[in-house]
């Protein structure tokens, strides 16, 4: 316990309290001044007034240096900055003191109260300077090393993938082989379901590859209509009954192949999830767009777990694909959040989007 209260606040309250004694200091004067016939030296004004506002300084100092902009481990260094630079600047005085020759009592106060006031308040500016560059200085260094060990995991991840892409896709190709060649020669029901697990491998290993690469930070952006784009993967995409409401024309700054990924995702997700006779509305929000639909929305307990990958509530999917949504968005240094639509569905909100342009454009439904 006493080690945590040395290294605590009560040094700072050592400086607040120096503050406190030297505006006490100066209220006495004042009243001394009044009350006893004593006579201001010259420049006592000055000295009075720069006293008092580096008594201020020091009050202010050291309570905005509690409320968490300097971590508590600077403190020492602040206390001695502060107290280091009052005993300095005393010296410094009482030697001028000494080399002028007699002075009345009042004026030899005077010097020692400026000295340590001025001192103090410039040694804690200086010290609250130096200790804002080292949490600066020690703020970015953990970005460098954060942002160095995701892409050490990122280039494993890649690397990971490539080899189990690798090593899969060989007995993979061998049995579609032998696939082929076993349909030539009888017709089972059993070959169909044999031909539907093979192709769930394959998009597996796709979405493996995909979620590794994308990923990695977004190096070029171009500018990318949502509108445009959003029709372009719904034509892509196997929407059977479902039908898409598109109102937004606006153009994003974005990688365009990974955008129409991230669409294409999102759209796949609603008509999965959402049933045959399902819409899908793209639309603009004030910094970004969304992507809703009328399915049966996602519980508020589930909305962050759709992102991680492999989850999926469905046989059919792969559990990859709003994983894949979540490293494009943050590739791109965007924000996405789950909530509920307007008929509640599902709607995915993407945020802190860069727009290419202001000008908002019209509306297209393409049923």
């Amino acid at each position: 316990m006493r080690g945590r209260r040395l290294g605590g606040h009560w040094l700072l309250r050592l400086v607040i309290g120096l503050g406190v004694v030297l505006i006490l200091s100066l209220l006495v004067e004042i009243g001394a001044i009044i009350a006893l016939p004593l006579s201001m030296p010259d420049g006592y004004g000055t000295g009075f007034i720069t006293s008092g506002l580096s008594a201020l300084g020091l009050l202010y100092g050291g309570y905005w240096s509690q409320t968490g902009i300097i971590s508590a481990e600077r403190y020492r260094r602040l206390f001695g900055w502060c107290f280091g630079g009052a005993g300095l600047f005393l010296a410094i005085n009482l030697g001028f003191i000494l080399t002028i020759g007699p002075v009345t009592p009042f004026e030899t106060w005077g010097w020692v109260r400026w000295a340590v006031s001025m001192g103090a308040a410039i040694g804690l500016a200086l010290g609250l300077f130096e200790a804002r560059a080292i949490e600066r200085a020690i703020e970015a260094e953990r970005n460098r090393m954060r942002r160095q060990e995701i892409k050490q995991e990122r280039d494993h991840l890649e690397e990971f993938a490539s080899i189990v892409s690798h090593d899969l896709r060989n007995p993979l190709n061998v049995a579609s082989g032998r696939l082929a060649l076993a349909r030539e020669e009888c017709d089972s029901d059993h070959l169909e379901e044999v031909s539907q697990s093979l192709d769930r491998m394959d998009e597996l290993i796709d979405d493996l590859l995909t979620l590794a690469r994308n990923g990695q930070a977004v190096q070029e952006l171009e500018p990318v209509n949502v509108g445009t784009a959003a029709q372009h993967c719904w034509s892509t995409v196997q929407t059977e009954n479902a039908s898409s409401a598109i109102s937004i024309d606006r153009e994003v700054l974005a990688d365009g192949s990974r955008f129409r990924q991230l669409l294409e995702n999102l759209i796949r997700n609603a008509i999965e999830h959402g049933g045959a006779d399902v819409t899908v509305t793209v639309g603009e929000l004030e910094d970004g767009f969304y992507v809703e639909d009328t399915g049966p929305g996602i519980p508020e307990p589930d909305r962050e777990s759709v992102f991680e990958a492999g989850y999926s509530t469905t046989e059919q999917g792969t559990g990859f694909g709003l994983s894949i949504v979540s490293e494009i968005v943050e590739a791109h240094d965007w924000e996405i959040r789950v909530t509920e639509g307007d008929d509640g569905g599902a709607r995915f909100e993407i945020r802190d989007v860069s727009f290419a342009t202001e000008e908002p454009g019209g509306h297209r439904e393409n049923p």
